[in-house]
């Protein structure tokens, strides 16, 4: 099945990072948080990729250009100046880069993309990893028949809460995630149809298009428990580092 992931933000938020690279180039351990999100879905069996680019969208078209000669064993003989793959990378994978605009909204990058489209397609961002079962957001897409299923998580927990009775804290806790609401996570079975709620290429998916949808009818949550954190500070990734380097990784199949 085809996956659309959503590459041309800015990441201001993380501009430690993103000055020189686009945020889904951002490392987590030797890889870019993108290709951890591209081997999740290969791990399902979904490995035709279709990325939209944006902010420094070159970055990202030449680290894949020369993925399969990083990634292989090659020989080099130096008196011909020839090279020649002895052992070829495995992955079988399908890549599209597009070019989407530098400041174009999140929805606008799916209108540019709209020729290249299937009928039905799985769509995330490139900046945050889960364990999310994609055989279970299908089977809950296809068991209601809507044109949009958005994967709802419980934000991470970052504060504790206070109890506070005359001035005085009474109790001190954790908050727990079961407490917070449900929020969008990102990961998305769309239909192509929701190319007709966007607009124009500044519009962004998250607001008007999808309070559409949802207010049609059209939107189903698939309820996620496990494993969901995003990339949007430099705390976050290095709360995702610190995982991949303790090899307890929840995104690794």
């Amino acid at each position: 099945m085809q996956v659309v992931i959503l590459a041309g933000g800015l990441g201001t938020r993380l501009s430690e990072e993103t000055v020189n690279v686009p945020k889904p180039m951002v490392r987590i351990g030797q890889d870019p948080i993108i290709l951890h999100l591209m081997k999740y879905y290969a791990s399902y069996g979904h490995t035709d990729f279709v990325i939209a680019l944006g902010y420094k969208g070159d970055v990202i078209k030449e680290y894949f250009s020369n993925f399969g000669l990083h990634r292989s064993s090659i020989e080099v003989n130096l008196s011909t100046q020839t090279t020649k793959i002895v052992k070829p990378l495995q992955e079988d994978w399908k890549i599209k880069l597009i070019d989407t605009g530098e400041g174009t909204g999140t929805g606008g990058r799916l209108l540019a993309l709209r020729d290249l489209l299937e009928e039905n397609f799985l769509m995330t961002y490139g900046d945050g990893l889960s364990n999310v079962d994609l055989d279970e957001l299908v089977a809950t897409h296809k068991k209601n028949g809507r044109i949009a299923t958005v994967t709802a998580v419980r934000p991470p927990s970052r504060f504790g809460s206070l109890e506070i009775e005359n001035g005085k804290v009474s109790k001190f806790r954790e908050k727990l995630p079961e407490e917070a609401g449900w929020i969008n996570g990102g990961f998305f079975y769309l239909n192509k149809s929701i190319c007709n709620y966007i607009s124009d290429a500044n519009e962004m998916f998250e607001r008007k298009p999808i309070e559409q949808i949802a207010e049609a009818g059209q939107l189903t949550a698939h309820q996620h428990e496990g494993f969901w954190q995003p990339m949007d500070t430099l705390r976050d990734k290095m709360a995702l580092e610190e995982i991949w380097q303790q090899g307890t990784a929840p995104w690794v199949r």
